[in-house]
């Protein structure tokens, strides 16, 4: 697992967790690196490397060291996944995303209804995934919460890509919510009370976060008798997939899963 902050990750314990149900003598392991430092760890991983699980900042770092991106992660403009196979000519490097399809994922396991309209806040990759993952299932309507218009040019240019079947609208963090769903990608310190009682009316509210968890939006929503759909519940379905990536192997979804139960219960957080 990359990113800059790390240690916070619960990649690990999930991994660790798959590897063990699967009787893989695999090791996965995490590393703090920076903006800017993605190509030179990649440049020294040895043919023992399989993939790496990539967070912030690293995203959208990664198509670039990449020998191919899948179309997925070419339509997100950011991959999560990198897979090391070896080629004719040496290591090959393929660039994925399982955000995408972890979020579709997650949502049908809490039995969602599909939204034709969604609110997203925050305008980085993640919303940028996300809102793929919503469009790909339907959804066209969407306004994107964002402090100031420049943070939502990565999701536009998620949106581009649908040719203008995508109504958007660029809105504040203090312009209330609407639609069917609201997602939030933004972190539990930028949550305010009132921005929290604002998502709660949604019908559904996914929050990406799961540490701290639950978050000021996830709580108000929860209270308010909200369907919520947490960071957990996207962190094992986009692990699970990574897994498989990596492996070739159907992924032990329900051991993933305590996995990541167990490491947030011994943090004193819930699930």
């Amino acid at each position: 697992m990359l990113g800059d902050p790390i240690g916070h990750s619960l990649s690990p314990a999930l991994h660790r967790a798959a590897y063990a149900a699967t009787g893989l003598d695999w090791t996965y392991a995490a590393h703090r690196v920076p903006a800017g430092g993605l190509a030179a760890f990649v440049a020294a991983c040895d043919d023992s490397w399989r993939g790496l699980s990539l967070t912030m900042p690293l995203k959208r770092e990664a198509l670039a060291v990449a020998d191919r991106v899948s179309a997925i992660a070419e339509a997100a403009g950011a991959a999560n996944t990198l897979v090391l196979t070896d080629g004719p000519s040496g290591r090959f490097v393929t660039a994925d995303n399982t955000d995408v399809p972890g979020a579709r994922a997650a949502l049908r396991e809490a039995r969602t209804p599909e939204p034709d309209s969604a609110s997203i806040l925050g305008g980085g990759a993640t919303a940028g995934s996300m809102l793929l993952a919503l469009a790909d299932a339907g959804c066209r309507r969407f306004r994107v919460h964002v402090r100031d218009e420049g943070r939502a040019a990565e999701t536009l240019a998620v949106a581009e890509r649908f040719d203008g079947a995508l109504s958007i609208e660029i809105v504040g963090l203090d312009v209330p919510p609407s639609g069917d769903l609201v997602v939030s990608t933004i972190p539990a310190s930028a949550q305010s009370p009132s921005l929290a009682a604002a998502c709660a009316r949604a019908p559904v509210v996914f929050d990406v976060i799961y540490d701290p968890w639950p978050t000021p939006i996830a709580a108000a929503a929860g209270a308010a008798g909200a369907l919520v759909v947490g960071g957990l519940d996207l962190l094992v379905h986009q692990a699970a997939l990574q897994f498989t990536l990596f492996t070739g192997l159907p992924a032990p979804l329900a051991r993933m899963r305590s996995a990541g139960e167990a490491e947030l219960a011994a943090a004193g957080l819930e699930s």
